[in-house]
Formats: structure tokens, sequence, C-alpha cells
């Protein structure tokens, strides 16, 4: 049996997964669950996952991982090398630090039940997350000046450019501006890695192109 990551190809918090496994350069099969056809509260999918989000982790003995950190954390537990979070205590923390405001204090208002319920209310979808990410990104980008090296902490990939990658990808689908040189230096030296290319949005095979 193998890994099964049970995602979407548009979610941040299933792309941060994809990066992730990327980087251990373990095997693993891509199982859809489309939120735009809510197959995430299908009775099925909720046995797996009872918040009925994405992603799941099912393991290659059947029990199941869900929330996108604490998979992250277990990959990096179970399977050791390469890591992909600081073995320091303080740097372990740091990162976790710089995951959780992508994690908490942004990706939350931006997703897909959050917008639906803004809609609901009579908000413009469209214009409603924008500020709460541009905001988001500017404190990341803070954050990261005590921890960068080459990558968001350190010289080496780990969560919190798994949690950013996807958050940058997410504010140019809002059409928010990215003004943060040092994100983009971080983002381009991410993007030349095969883990994160190959974790893209568009190169899923349930993606939708137009």
């Amino acid at each position: 049996m193998t890994l099964k990551l049970h995602n979407y190809w548009r979610s941040s918090a299933s792309h941060r997964v994809r990066i992730a496994l990327g980087l251990k350069g373990l095997p693993w099969e891509y199982v859809v669950v489309n939120i735009l056809k809510a197959e995430q509260h299908a009775t099925g999918y909720t046995a797996k996952n009872p918040m009925g989000q994405v992603p799941t982790l099912e393991l290659d003995d059947g029990r199941m991982l869900v929330q996108s950190l604490p998979i992250m954390e277990y990959l990096d537990e179970a399977y050791p090398e390469p890591p992909i979070m600081p073995r320091d205590p303080y740097a372990r923390a740091q990162c976790r630090a710089l995951a959780e405001i992508v994690n908490s204090g942004i990706q939350p208002l931006q997703n897909l039940k959050t917008t639906e319920q803004i809609k609901a209310l009579g908000g413009d979808v469209a214009v409603w997350p924008k500020k709460f990410i541009a905001d988001g990104l500017v404190a990341f980008a803070r954050a990261v000046e005590a921890t960068a090296g080459t990558f968001c902490v350190g010289n080496r990939p780990t969560i919190a450019d798994c949690c950013l990658i996807p958050q940058l990808a997410s504010a140019r689908r809002f059409g928010v501006a990215i003004e943060e040189t040092r994100l983009l230096a971080i983002e381009e030296r991410c993007m030349a890695l095969p883990a994160f290319a190959g974790a893209a949005p568009d190169r899923q095979p349930d993606a939708v192109r137009t």
C-alpha cells in the first residue's frame, strides 16, 4: 500500500501537504475531493475527516490524519530525512509561528466556507478577503526577517515555506498585489525545486484550466 492524499487542486491546505510529500520524496496516490461539488460533505468522506475539509492523509495501514500542519509534522517525524522542520527547539517554534500566520491568520478568512457565508450576508467575496491577505503577508514578511536564510527559516525548505508558497498563489488568485520582495525571492528559490513546482495547483490532475 502507499500513502493517499485526499485533496483538491486549488485548496491551499492541500497544496502545502503536496509540497511536503514532494520534499520528503515519498510515493503517494492523489485522491480527488471536489469541494465545489461538496464531495467533502459526503458521508463516506466525513467518516475520514469529521470537519469535512481537505486534505486528509490516509496512511498505508488505513489510519487517517487531518489538518495540514499536523500532517506535515507527522511526515517529518515518521520520515526524518530530509527534515522539513528545524531540529533546534527555538527555530522549530519560529517555524511553527510562521506557518500559523498563514494557517490561522490568513487562510481561514479566504476559504470557501467563509466566502460563501460572506456572500450570503451580501458581501463582495472578490473584495472582502483582500485586506486580510495583504496584511497577513506584510506580517509574515516582518516575521521572516528574523529567521530567513535562503528559505523562510535558514537554508533548507521547511513547513513555513510549504505554507507561504500556496498563500502567495492564493493572493494572486484574489488579486492581491505582492510587494514584499523578500517573500518573492524566497518564492523564486522554492519554485526552482521540483517538490514546489510539481505541487502547483495548475499541475494537478483535477485542475480546471481556463
